[in-house]
């Protein structure tokens, strides 16, 4: 709350704070150093600007602009009070700020500790006569620190504006808390017991400092030149401390009623609605409020603490789900933490499992590398050995051939020398070309290809791409129609993982094994052709190039009782006329055309009706079901795609691959009703007329896919009733005429 009880110019608690136009709060003394001339009298600033005269003391060091502006508010303040002199202080002020600019042209201006730009008051010219106390300069304007709006003051000045006095009140009762409080606290460095009461708190140490503590163990200069020092705060049990803010006075328990600003005998006892603020009896009678829409004081009172009240309440329901949203950040601080350290875990152990796998490759390629060399040394160990057999058999078969030439027996040379000159030969045969040529280089026949792998290490990095996340069904949008169901989903908020498509997964409508019936990009399918009055389970998940993410939470969808449908115009033959929402059908041929409904049946129990609205010259319109893949240029039941009843205005039949059966009496005309009644429970075809079976069962063991079928020609217009429900009790039927 002390935030909101400083000045926004000087940075202190408010002294004697008023209300300019724009709601915002100024201090009196502040509001006379801001107030500025108008462009009026702006014609006696450059004589002034470009004067000299003495400065003022400067600001003691350590001190910040709000001690500038303090002392400026103090200047005006003393200046106001000696009546005359006020002007030459703001003289010397507003020569001090423009010898220390340099520049003649520079408006002085000061800030305050909140970082506002102030306005020093501009001086009246020479020979102007003082201003009374409270009032600004002729002409002269203020312009709030806060929203920089202006607003002029007339020539009561300063005196016009309102004085805060509920704030006053409530700065004066926080002082007496803060003071209680900081009597209360104790310095945190004293050796003394019991401590010395703490004068000052260190913001940036957050340390509690008696004078003595302060002066030795915290003085202002070197690096504690910039540290701030308040008065000891007020702790929550103080008196305006943060507590029940008694301050022994409360809103009217004790203090002077307030009087009207300009009519200092008559206390305020309405409220003009127009100008907005609280007014007194005269100033309905004699102001400028007499013509203004005026009410009650306490009524006003109530309605705007009601409304203050209702504001508060909403600024405290924002303020609860900011602080639900500050728990949301540090939990979200937390996880980062944690996904943080799994994933350098993570990491961790891929490049471990890299190294080892770099490690047992290695190996393998050593084990290779060793074999090749125990190769290649064998080899040539065994070349070295032959070779040097080979030398040792020829060098003494050479010695030998030497000394047998040095015998001087011929004829015991002759004996011999046949079979020397043969082993002679034989040796020189055995060095043949190649004999002498190492079998193995020295050099190894094995090249490593790393580039690709150090190029693949270089590149080794983070991708973002993952699986996608679980995709929310949208409930809302999900739904059923006839035997048609639409889904709907999207993907969570806040999920960066990119999604190339989503599957859609059904089970058969019996609790069966679920089956894809959708794979693609769009996040809404209708799945047309399922079972009427049966239970279904869906489900969709996404995937990427990393994968497929997993399942969403399963949706169940219940399909129609009873089927709604009506003909379908796309597969009627080109001659059928359909109107009526395509619930009523005609002909524009003499010939036979078939249409279908726009349902398929494979299960359950389905009825459906068909009125006869107009029937000329007695044809014989065919009702039943079919194959989609029927003949439509002939009458229904002639193919084997077909099974119908046929009937004129006395009898009917029954019709399948152009077989006739069952005759029986009973026809229609203009304003009948045929009823079919198809179960597939029992898997056979019944018909009605007017409510009453006409014939046995038609049909028996039929099974597949039906669609609701129809022909008729030009003398016959029908129209077609669905979403009925199934006949409980069926009339006896007649009995056929053989």
């Amino acid at each position: 709350m002390e935030e909101e009880l400083k000045c926004p110019v000087c940075g202190s608690l408010f002294r004697e704070p008023i209300i300019l136009p724009c709601s915002h709060n100024v201090c009196l003394p502040c509001a006379r150093t801001i107030a500025v001339q108008t462009p009026e009298s702006e014609q006696h600033l450059p004589p002034l600007l470009h004067s000299r005269g003495p400065a003022p003391p400067a600001a003691a060091p350590g001190a910040g602009p709000g001690a500038a502006a303090g002392s400026a508010a103090c200047l005006d303040s003393e200046s106001a009070a000696g009546g005359g002199g006020g002007g030459d202080h703001a003289d010397k002020l507003s020569l001090h700020s423009e010898t220390d600019s340099g520049y003649g042209s520079y408006t002085p201006s000061l800030k305050s500790p909140n970082g506002v730009r102030v306005l020093p008051l501009v001086p009246a010219p020479p020979g102007a006569a003082a201003a009374p106390r409270g009032a600004g300069p002729p002409s002269s304007s203020l312009t709030c620190p806060q929203c920089h709006r202006s607003a002029s003051l007339d020539q009561r000045g300063l005196r016009g504006f309102q004085r805060n006095r509920l704030l006053e009140a409530i700065v004066q009762r926080y002082q007496q808390g803060r003071a209680a409080a900081a009597a209360a606290a104790k310095c945190q460095l004293c050796d003394r017991s019991p401590p010395e009461p703490a004068a000052v708190l260190c913001e940036q140490c957050e340390v509690l400092y008696c004078a003595a503590c302060q002066l030795r163990c915290h003085p202002a200069r070197g690096p504690f030149a910039k540290h701030r020092l308040t008065p000891p705060p007020a702790h929550p049990g103080a008196p305006g401390g943060g507590g029940d803010g008694g301050g022994g006075k409360g809103a009217g328990g004790g203090r002077k009623l307030p009087t009207c600003a300009e009519h200092d005998l008559e206390n305020y006892s309405m409220y003009c609605v127009s100008c907005r603020s609280p007014v007194c009896y005269q100033c309905l009678e004699e102001g400028k409020h007499n013509k203004h829409d005026v009410k009650a004081l306490g009524a006003m009172w109530k309605q705007h603490k009601a409304q203050l009240s209702q504001a508060l309440n909403g600024v405290s329901d924002k303020a609860k789900e900011a602080k639900e949203f500050l728990v949301q950040l540090k939990n979200l601080l937390q996880q980062i933490q944690e996904n943080g350290l799994d994933y350098e875990a993570c990491l961790v152990a891929q490049c471990d499992a890299l190294v080892d796998a770099l490690t047992r490759q290695k190996a393998k390629l050593l084990t290779k590398v060793t074999k090749e060399r125990e190769h290649k040394l064998k080899v040539v160990w065994d070349q070295i050995n032959h070779c040097t057999l080979k030398l040792r058999q020829s060098t003494g078969l050479m010695e030998y051939c030497l000394e047998v030439i040095k015998e001087n027996d011929p004829s015991g040379f002759l004996q011999i020398s046949d079979a020397l000159i043969k082993r002679v030969q034989v040796s020189q045969e055995q060095w043949v070309k190649g004999a002498l040529e190492p079998k193995v280089s020295a050099e190894f026949d094995l090249t490593l290809d790393s580039e690709p792998l150090l190029q693949s290490i270089h590149q080794l990095d983070f991708i973002q791409m993952k699986l996608p996340p679980v995709p929310l069904l949208q409930l809302e949008k999900c739904c059923t129609r006839n035997n048609s169901v639409t889904l709907a989903w999207r993907m969570p908020p806040l999920s960066h993982n990119p999604v190339e498509g989503y599957i859609l997964e059904l089970d058969d409508g019996d609790g069966g094994q679920f089956r894809e019936v959708y794979v693609g990009k769009e996040t809404l399918c209708t799945i047309d052709g399922l079972h009427f009055n049966s239970t279904y389970n869906a489900r969709v998940k996404a995937f990427n190039s990393s994968g497929v993410g997993p399942y969403s939470k399963t949706v169940i969808l219940q399909t129609s009782d009873v089927a709604w449908f009506t003909f379908d115009p796309s597969s009627a033959h080109r001659d059928i006329v359909l109107s009526n929402d395509n619930q009523t059908a005609t002909c524009n041929s003499y010939d036979d055309r078939v249409v279908l409904g726009t349902a398929a049946f494979s299960k359950g129990v389905h009825y459906w009706e068909l009125h006869v609205d107009r029937y000329d010259n007695h044809p014989d319109p065919a009702f039943g079901i079919a194959r989609i893949n029927v003949v439509k240029d002939m009458m229904l039941g002639k193919d084997d795609k077909a099974w119908a009843m046929y009937v004129d205005n006395n009898r009917s039949w029954f019709m399948h691959c152009n077989s006739h059966t069952n005759r029986t009496e009973g026809g229609v005309s203009k304003g009948a009703t045929v009823g079919v009644l198809l179960d597939l429970n029992k898997h056979n075809l019944t018909f009605y007329i007017n409510g009453q079976q006409q014939g046995p069962p038609a049909f028996e063991n039929i099974e597949g896919v039906f669609m609701p079928a129809l022909s008729l020609n030009r003398n016959v217009q029908v129209t077609l009733h669905t979403g009925l429900e199934v006949p409980q009790s069926v009339k006896q039927p007649k009995l056929p005429n053989n």
